[in-house]
């Protein structure tokens, strides 16, 4: 997106969770509590670190399958499509999204979750695909469980994935969530709550009878806004 759009379509931070919200601890922490600084204009137009439009494998869209050893992995399969457009409903081409999350029983490979929770040899849990002339991606993924997080008594997370989009320079990066309807879990979540309200229904995917494949998986959409006034919210 050029300067001259960013300046017709001011991005509507009043969608967007604040950047300390106490009710999700982590962010006193972190949050920044003095003002940004702006950097440069050229530092925002670098084009790196390379991405890697170009490497993505024919099985990387496909959780259940890029990291199978000896059979399919545990849980329920689903499908999750969606479109990526700007503020005008125009698609955004060729657009690198990453995606990661839970196993079905709610446990992140990486070292830090040590959640009473099994993994699963045959799920990784991440992948990545671009965006095509429609602005369309799809994913094949198993639902994530729910898991505790230590962010109060009792705290558990409802079930979700995250989405990171990049654009063509340095710093166009977004990294949002994806949730499922009707998710009892979403009205304890700090992070969810943390949304302003008139956004966080864009945050909560769309069940599909259409993009539901019979007798094998449950269908999803969820389409990304970059900007205007209904964009998708970010993570902060």
């Amino acid at each position: 997106m050029s300067d001259t759009d960013a300046v017709l379509s001011p991005r509507d931070w009043t969608s967007h969770s604040p950047y300390v919200y106490p009710p999700y601890a982590s962010t006193v922490l972190r949050g920044p509590t003095k003002p940004l600084v702006p950097l440069k204009a050229q530092l925002s137009r670098l084009q790196a670190p390379v991405y890697g439009h170009e490497s993505i494998g024919e099985l990387d869209h496909d959780l259940t399958r890029n990291a199978r050893r000896n059979g399919e992995p545990l849980g329920e399969r689903i499908i999750v499509t969606g479109r990526v457009t700007d503020e005008d409903g125009r698609p955004v081409r060729n657009t690198l999204l990453e995606i990661w999350q839970a196993n079905a029983a709610g446990r992140y490979v990486h070292k830090v979750d040590q959640h009473d929770a099994p993994l699963d040899p045959n799920f990784l849990g991440a992948g990545r695909t671009l965006t095509d002339d429609d602005g369309r991606y799809t994913f094949i993924s198993i639902k994530p469980g729910a898991y505790p997080w230590g962010n109060h008594p009792n705290a558990w997370r409802p079930n979700h994935i995250h989405l990171s989009l990049f654009g063509q320079y340095f710093a166009s990066r977004l990294v949002t969530q994806m949730y499922f309807p009707g998710d009892p879990l979403l009205g304890f979540d700090p992070i969810y709550q943390g949304t302003p309200e008139k956004a966080r229904d864009r945050l909560v995917a769309k069940f599909s009878l259409d993009v539901t494949k019979p007798d094998w998986a449950l269908g999803y959409v969820f389409d990304i806004v970059l900007r205007g006034p209904q964009q998708t919210p970010m993570e902060h």
